[in-house]
């Protein structure tokens, strides 16, 4: 009989996994879900494992199949947003950012970043990584008519102040960045830039989003597991053999045992970018369009209306006049409705508790195959709480329901027929 405290943990766990996964409409717009294959492949001995430094330039023994491993799915990244190097040692996005600033610059330098208030990730300012390691933010000038850093200002800012580095990329990233001109007035002045691509990995494999690299970005950071439907993890790209040599050089700096087991799971989700990625991002900005139509036809002020609202994955909405994203994300939570509240460009740093916006991402029920009528069936289902006052425990039921045809991952491989009765644990353990 297990002890007391260990069935408390299955407990919990089962708990969690039954009501996120069968019970709940997910739009958190970091999140996704791993294919069961890429799942299963996750949980493997390499878990236990060491490889400090490169494949071939371990400083520890017993790497042969591991080097194969990373080489492997190093290349299959590479292939798969044509370019020439892709780094998959840092484990997360922010640890990719910390990789490459520490590559570009130095305790005491300028780096010139998009605000919080216009979607910049934390990790971006001086508030996270790139203070951490002693450097300095200057915000971007962010225009609200275009939804958009303002490039004209940017780059006069640019030659101003002549920063160590420029930064692009948004947590709330709803247009690509203007990449190239930002790019060419970086250059001019001897700066780098780090565009950070995280949540519009996917969108760019799948084609519908443009590539930064081939845009003029010295680096491209990215996490794994947002619109890229992967395990958790860190990566990034670029064609300059200088950029690769120096970043690197630099894993080591933050990262010992880069979590080897994930890299099984990262590759296999590359592998199905190639085959389903094209579709899959098709049908999340479709989904992502329908989704914010339907909002706003239902009365809630989404933004960018102008733009077409989304280019992405994400949508946002503007709850101030329904009292904040706080008391609405809870609401939503409430109702089985995963979203999170988000500050937008007008409000202040002393807004952050209860800021303005609701941030929705549709790339995970997306891979769980709902397509544009469901999303407009969920825009409803938000309006009846925030609009039209209904109790969050009515709406559940109904999410309850929607959700039960939509458990099954699409756009990626099933386990093997022969796994029969075995447990993923024991099919790993003999071999694929």
């Amino acid at each position: 009989m297990l002890p007391a405290e260990v069935l408390e943990v299955l407990d919990v766990v089962r708990r969690h996994n039954t009501w996120r996964k069968f019970e709940c409409i997910n739009l958190i717009a970091s999140e996704n879900t791993m294919s069961p294959l890429a799942k299963a492949l996750y949980v493997n001995d390499m878990m236990h494992r060491y490889a400090e430094g490169k494949p071939g330039k371990r400083f520890y023994q017993g790497s042969i199949f591991i080097d194969i491993l990373e080489t492997r799915t190093s290349d299959l990244l590479a292939k798969l947003f044509n370019v020439r190097f892709a780094e998959v040692r840092a484990i997360s996005g922010s640890i990719a950012n910390a990789i490459a600033f520490r590559s570009f610059a130095s305790v005491g330098d300028v780096a010139l970043v998009p605000a919080l208030q216009s979607g910049a990730h934390i990790s971006h300012t001086e508030f996270g990584v790139l203070g951490a390691l002693g450097i300095k933010h200057v915000e971007m000038p962010f225009d609200l008519d275009s939804w958009n850093i303002d490039v004209d200002k940017a780059v006069k800012l640019i030659e101003s102040i002549k920063p160590r580095i420029v930064v692009l990329g948004a947590s709330l990233y709803l247009f690509p960045h203007p990449t190239k001109p930002i790019a060419e007035a970086a250059y001019s002045v001897g700066a780098r830039v780090v565009h950070d691509v995280a949540h519009v990995l996917g969108l760019i494999a799948g084609g519908v989003w443009p590539n930064p690299v081939h845009e003029g970005a010295d680096a491209v950071t990215a996490s794994t597991h947002k619109t890229f439907p992967g395990p958790q993890g860190g990566l990034i790209l670029t064609n300059r053999e200088d950029v690769y040599k120096l970043v690197s050089n630099n894993v080591l700096t933050f990262v010992s045992n880069h979590h080897i087991h994930r890299l099984a799971a990262t590759a296999v989700t590359a592998i199905e970018m190639m085959h389903f990625g094209s579709a899959y991002a098709d049908q999340i900005t479709r989904n992502a369009r329908a989704f914010a139509e339907e909002l706003a036809s239902q009365g809630l002020p989404v933004v960018a209306e102008n733009l077409g609202y989304t280019k992405s994955h994400i949508v946002a909405i503007d709850v101030r006049k329904f009292g904040g994203g706080a008391k609405i994300a809870k609401l939503l939570e409430e109702a089985n409705i995963i979203a999170n509240k988000n500050v937008l460009p007008w409000d202040r740093p002393q807004d952050a508790p209860n800021p303005s916006g609701i941030r929705f991402g549709v790339q995970e029920m997306t891979r769980f195959g709902m397509k544009e009528g469901e999303f407009k069936e969920i825009a409803k289902l938000i309006a009846d709480i925030i609009v039209r006052g209904a109790e969050p425990s009515s709406i559940r039921r109904k999410v309850v329901e929607l959700r039960k045809d939509f458990v099954k991952v699409h756009y990626g491989f099933d386990l093997p027929e022969d796994l029969g009765k075995k447990t993923i644990y024991e099919f790993i353990e003999m071999g694929i």
